[in-house]
């Protein structure tokens, strides 16, 4: 792709307000807490590694962009959207283990692209990324002028490409000053011209990243993987109280135990056992929180939330929660009624 004359640029900065600008910064030793901490996403997060969780995540919102750079400790499954009728832009800046995006393999100069409704992020390891989310009109403008063509049609699939070497390194390097700048000088958001250079400009080099050919191979084969290990999960999640053997589970949604192996490895990185066994954790805990919104007639207690998630003995259940969250379960319990005075 072509970089296209700066004269055009201009016209996509009319008509902003200072009012549209805005920036946030938040730390949360909670999946829970980092994932609804941002406005007008609806994400949920499952907590994949063992030990305490620490994330942060800065946003920057510029009119029709957000700007994000997001950092957890901890391997995490992000599923949900990340605002409506919008196109996410994402790279990673660290990585342990395999990471992958809706089913695909990423890599170091790696480029997560796509709708924004569906996002299905899985990372088994401590994990770092700068990202942008665009409106889809100012896109599809920035688009036809920039190629003098519609918005290619492959935008509309979640995929995983090669950015090109060269504007990628800059790119992530001109992500994170842009953020750096904007939070020791807040001041910046608070002029219109600033806010539309810097939009235009860090849009640009986001559009500019994308190779130049974007090849949808392999396509029948990752769906039919995909649809495998959401028929798997959703059957595990709605039985949580009966947990099941992989022969049980094989034979409930007719495959075979090594093509769902290989199915999980593919779509997340790790194995079935492994997947379902934290996110049953990740409900036990969620539900646990959610004790104070309960009234204490009706409000369980643990042991009834561990049975509810097919974990019957109170002493494994408790070590395991705690490997898995860093705090026993009764720990998490208190600190809810903490924060809630």
């Amino acid at each position: 792709m072509s970089t296209p004359p700066i004269a055009l640029l201009p016209a996509l900065a009319g008509g902003l307000g200072a009012s549209a600008a805005w920036q946030q910064s938040t730390q949360a030793d909670d999946v829970d807490l980092l994932a609804a901490s941002q406005p007008n996403w609806a994400l949920g997060y499952d907590q994949l590694t063992k030990g305490p969780f620490q994330g942060q995540m800065h946003s920057v919102q510029l009119p029709g962009v957000r700007l994000v750079h997001e950092q957890s400790n901890c391997g995490l499954r992000q599923r949900g959207h990340i605002g409506v009728g919008h196109f996410g832009f994402a790279m990673p800046l660290a990585m342990q283990g395999p990471v992958k995006f809706d089913g695909q393999s990423l890599e170091d100069q790696s480029m997560m692209i796509g709708r924004s409704e569906e996002l299905d992020l899985c990372c088994p390891g401590s994990f770092g990324l700068v990202g942008i989310v665009v409106a889809a009109d100012l896109l599809r403008e920035l688009w036809q002028r920039m190629y003098q063509r519609p918005l290619s049609r492959w935008l509309d699939h979640q995929i995983v490409v090669q950015a090109r070497p060269a504007p990628a390194a800059d790119l992530k390097d001109a992500h994170v000053r842009m953020l750096r700048a904007i939070a020791s000088s807040p001041q910046l958001l608070q002029s219109p011209q600033t806010v539309a250079q810097m939009r235009d400009e860090i849009l640009m080099q986001w559009v500019e990243a994308i190779p130049e050919r974007v090849e949808m191979s392999d396509t029948r084969s990752l769906e039919a993987r995909k649809r495998l290990v959401e028929r798997a999960c959703e059957l595990v999640m709605s039985r949580p109280e009966q947990p099941m053997s992989m022969l049980k589970l094989c034979t409930e949604i007719g495959t075979s135990q090594r093509r769902l192996e290989y199915s999980f490895q593919a779509v997340l990185g790790m194995s079935p056992s492994k997947y379902l066994r934290a996110a049953r954790l990740n409900g036990a805990r969620r539900e646990i929180k959610s004790a104070a919104d309960v009234p204490a007639s009706d409000r369980p207690g643990v042991q009834d939330v561990a049975s509810r998630w097919g974990f019957w003995h109170m002493g494994e259940f408790a070590s395991e929660y705690r490997r898995q969250f860093g705090e026993l379960p009764s720990s998490t319990l208190a600190g809810v009624f903490r924060k809630g005075g």
